[in-house]
């Protein structure tokens, strides 16, 4: 039982963060990004070699090319792109699964769920429309597209999980911006900002808050806003 006297911003300051717990998923795993950005890595790199194995100018020649050789390279793209999403999910249930065991939280309870719903329909959105743009005339568009909308998806995210992942969106929707004046470069930007922006993220989350001697940080990182 709390002392008559106990300091009543302390108490405000604790039902506060016990309020913030219950509406944001704070367990989210800093290897979870990591992971994520190396299947982007690799990913982008099994790419990059296909493309070079059937279009002399790779990835260039493939979004400034006839739509033929687009709708040819589809299917394995597609495929592609969904081994790397399977991985990178199955990369973060794993982490983050042991890490809400660690916090004592749920991982698919209210707030995981608000997580998912406010990340999946921008991109579900995204990905459709940045499909439209690979199978019309502004395909040197559709790497750019995926930046931006993912950013997007963070942002709208950032609500219901930790505060820090704005700024991996405000870089995500930077990137896209800048890759539009040079489409070209398309799977470059795709390895800097899933993949390596991933990476960086995930590590300074890591040592933020997971690492021995950061427990409870991202509570007090709460708190303090």
């Amino acid at each position: 039982m709390k002392p008559a006297n106990a300091d009543p911003l302390a108490q405000l300051t604790e039902i506060r963060a016990i309020m913030e717990r219950s509406s944001r998923f704070l367990s989210l795993s800093g290897l979870s990004g990591v992971g994520a950005g190396v299947v982007a890595l690799a990913g982008a790199a099994v790419g990059h070699f296909y493309l070079q194995s059937h279009y002399s100018g790779g990835f260039p020649e493939l979004i400034q090319g006839p739509i033929e050789g687009r709708r040819a390279a589809l299917p394995f793209l597609l495929l592609l792109t969904g081994v790397m999403i399977g991985v990178a999910l199955l990369v973060a249930f794993f982490f983050t699964q042991r890490r809400t065991k660690h916090d004592g939280q749920q991982l698919w309870g209210g707030p995981a769920r608000r997580l998912a719903l406010a990340l999946a329909v921008p991109l579900v959105t995204g990905g459709l429309f940045c499909l439209g743009l690979y199978l019309g005339r502004d395909a040197g568009m559709v790497m750019p597209g995926l930046l931006v909308f993912y950013g997007l998806a963070l942002l709208n995210a950032s609500k219901f999980t930790l505060d820090e992942i704005r700024w991996l969106g405000y870089t995500q929707i930077g990137l896209g911006l800048v890759n539009m004046l040079i489409p070209g470069l398309g799977l470059v930007f795709f390895a800097l900002g899933f993949g390596l922006g991933h990476i960086g993220y995930g590590l300074v989350m890591y040592n933020r808050y997971e690492r021995p001697g950061a427990a409870g940080a991202a509570s007090k990182s709460v708190v303090a806003r």
